[in-house]
């Protein structure tokens, strides 16, 4: 989901409505590119408007480690960041997030609290979901034909030339699995071996001299208009974007995609708790969570949303069929296991980084 950018230097925008500096002015972290856009169009841009206050828009490129250095500094300069799931649950285990009242969310226009109107598991302790997204692979049409499913991803005698991954191993070992033959409902129980994790890494060890490493979302897109790889796994929204904002020849194939949450979070210690709560409950209320989808093909979080869900913003394109969720793109489907990252995940790096160096 996301934008190139490096850690150390995150690019900042600020947004300011009215001609005042609002006392209220909070910082929120994202991953850039297409996905923040849509929230700045659908959640900041409004919210200003509504609340008079200043949002400072961040990128980033996922994980734990910036929040978890100015918590522990006791220097949170960050109000508000969108997290993958299995991080909102490590970072609210670690105690590097705050809890939040989901009592405090807004009820679907029809009434439906919001603990009934989020998608089973959307509302964790520390966190309130906002899109499921999925990771995917893609392929440029003019240049790739007959792409059948994920085992074609790591074919490279039938489809030659260099793939684009992404550099870590979440998302990544489930596709090598799938793509080796395991069914997408038994891939879990296989990952949770030691020999299933020897069997993902000797399957990436088949096309290891072959791939482009890519860290942030814009990349696989940009990597597919250069001709650079001819097939790579990216963000569904990205690829989306690419297609409908930019007219590439891109397509998506589903099938082995790896459905996931993204989710707001408030690091511990954050200095504008009430506005940063405040912005949380607007952002992921029904209307403003169809209108990100109208931005980019992510599906919204709450089911009131879904059938406000109507046309790309610029009227070309019916969304629903681009969505992860829609029921097409669920034939072999797999759900994030984010209890097992979040257990695995330091070990499962480890062994990744290890590999990448070997």
């Amino acid at each position: 989901m996301k934008t190139i950018t490096t850690l150390a230097t995150a690019s900042t925008l600020a947004l300011v409505a009215g001609s005042a500096f609002a006392a209220d002015s909070i910082t929120v972290v994202s991953w850039g590119g297409a996905y923040t856009k849509s929230q700045v169009e659908a959640y900041h841009k409004p919210w200003m408007a509504k609340t008079g206050n200043q949002i400072v828009s961040e990128d980033y490129n996922g994980g734990l480690a910036e929040v978890k250095a100015q918590v522990e500094a006791g220097n949170v300069t960050w109000d508000v960041v969108d997290v993958e799931f299995s991080d909102a649950v490590r970072g609210c285990d670690e105690g590097l997030l705050e809890e939040i009242d989901h009592s405090m969310l807004p009820a679907a226009p029809d009434g439906t609290p919001a603990a009934d109107d989020f998608i089973q598991g959307a509302l964790p302790d520390c966190a309130v979901a906002n899109i499921v997204w999925s990771t995917v692979f893609a392929y440029n049409t003019e240049k790739t034909t007959g792409v059948s499913g994920i085992a074609d991803l790591f074919d490279t005698s039938k489809f030659p030339g260099k793939r684009g991954l992404r550099k870590n191993p979440k998302a990544l070992l489930e596709m090598a699995l799938m793509a080796d033959g395991v069914p997408a409902a038994d891939v879990y129980d296989v990952l949770g071996t030691d020999e299933g994790v020897d069997r993902a890494f000797a399957k990436l060890d088949t096309i290891k001299d072959d791939v482009v490493w890519w860290e942030a979302g814009a990349q696989p897109p940009q990597l597919l208009a250069d001709g650079e790889v001819v097939m790579t796994t990216a963000y569904n929204g990205r690829i989306f974007n690419a297609v409908a904002s930019e007219g590439q020849p891109f397509a998506v194939n589903w099938d082995g995609q790896i459905l996931d949450f993204d989710l707001w979070v408030i690091p511990k210690g954050a200095k504008n708790m009430d506005a940063a709560m405040d912005f949380i409950s607007f952002s992921t209320d029904t209307q403003r969570l169809a209108d990100q989808a109208s931005w980019i093909s992510y599906g919204p979080a709450r089911k009131s949303s879904g059938p406000l869900v109507g046309k790309f913003h610029d009227g070309s394109v019916e969304m629903g069929q681009h969505m992860p969720t829609a029921g097409e793109n669920l034939t072999n489907a797999l759900v994030n296991n984010f209890e097992f990252w979040a257990d695995n995940q330091d070990e499962l790096n480890e062994r990744f980084n290890a590999w990448l160096a070997s």
